[in-house]
């Protein structure tokens, strides 16, 4: 009798590995998600984002797609993404503004992404403090009393080379996505490789739970594409 409780211990730690990460795209229709279905779709078992360079899809603000199912805290998210021209991202942690012309619009955390070679990876925050890291950093947020829209961003190490680290991305073609946020340490990765080290102690900015969103960034027409998203929720 004596070895129940290790037993119990044990059933309970097997069955928390094996469980799976929720799905939030079931692969043939937006479910779930809101946005401005003019600019949204499903096309090869993927969400498709497209702008045009007229007519009503041509935006003038940033505009997100929304997972509804409910917001993060701490979880750990993977996708697919395949992207021609333009900017993207994934929005977590966010926060919603007023809908405008062209759809949903979110502020918060972003897990940036580009058809250049300058911006994928970073972390940068929507509609707030801006860039918090750049490819290839570790670094620590600190609050500016001064101002406290414009925090003191103060660089400790590095996780990688940032051109190496670009190298490794495939341009027009997919490549997987990897989101980690526990507490205010947060991580990034692309293709396996680690992008960005975060820890944000500007604790009166500092989002702990919040909205789940794709982008579409304003500019040129775009084509952006997701696919195999799965959100690990974290103990």
């Amino acid at each position: 009798m004596k070895l129940l409780p290790s037993l119990l211990v044990l059933t309970s730690l097997t069955t928390a590995a094996l469980a799976e990460p929720k799905p939030l795209f079931n692969g043939k229709d937006l479910t779930g998600w809101e946005g401005n279905m003019k600019l949204w779709s499903v096309e090869d078992g993927a969400i498709t984002g497209k702008t045009t360079d007229e007519g009503e899809t041509r935006i003038k603000h940033n505009t997100f797609l929304i997972w509804r199912g409910g917001t993060v805290s701490d979880f750990e998210l993977t996708f697919k993404y395949r992207i021609v021209k333009g900017n993207s991202g994934v929005q977590y942690r966010s926060r919603e503004l007023e809908k405008g012309e062209f759809g949903p619009i979110l502020a918060g955390y972003q897990g940036d992404f580009e058809a250049g070679a300058k911006f994928s990876g970073i972390l940068y925050e929507e509609r707030a403090r801006g860039i918090l890291a750049l490819r290839g950093q570790k670094t620590v947020i600190k609050p500016n009393p001064a101002n406290p829209k414009k925090p003191t961003v103060e660089v400790v190490g590095e996780v990688g080379n940032s051109d190496e680290i670009q190298a490794a991305i495939k341009s027009e073609d997919w490549n997987e996505y990897k989101i980690i946020a526990r507490g205010n340490h947060l991580q990034h990765f692309i293709n396996g490789r680690q992008t960005i080290d975060v820890t944000d102690e500007d604790s009166g900015n500092a989002a702990k739970e919040g909205l789940l969103g794709l982008q579409i960034h304003q500019g040129p027409a775009m084509i952006v594409q997701y696919k195999d998203i799965l959100l690990d929720v974290l103990k």
